[in-house]
């Protein structure tokens, strides 16, 4: 008997806490969407083409950077 009261109080001193309440599907959702929201990278405008293209990058339309011609562009 010394065996079993001994896990008892082994257990009563790690006991975590439990939820009250079950948490419904739709509210578990609702709070997993916020992690999985993607938001589209942001474009700007090429200056010399006017073309779109992502921020801090090199236009693939022209091959400018800043104003520079950076790399050459194969006319298709």
């Amino acid at each position: 008997m010394e065996l079993d009261s001994a896990v008892a109080e082994w257990l009563e001193e790690r006991a975590m806490p439990n939820p009250k309440h079950k948490h419904s599907r739709a509210r578990r959702d609702k709070r997993r969407t916020q992690k999985l929201r993607i938001t589209p990278p942001g474009m700007a405008v090429c200056p010399q083409c006017h073309e779109l293209k992502l921020p801090h990058y090199t236009c693939l339309n022209c091959g400018t950077y800043k104003g520079k011609a950076v790399i050459q562009v194969e006319e298709v």
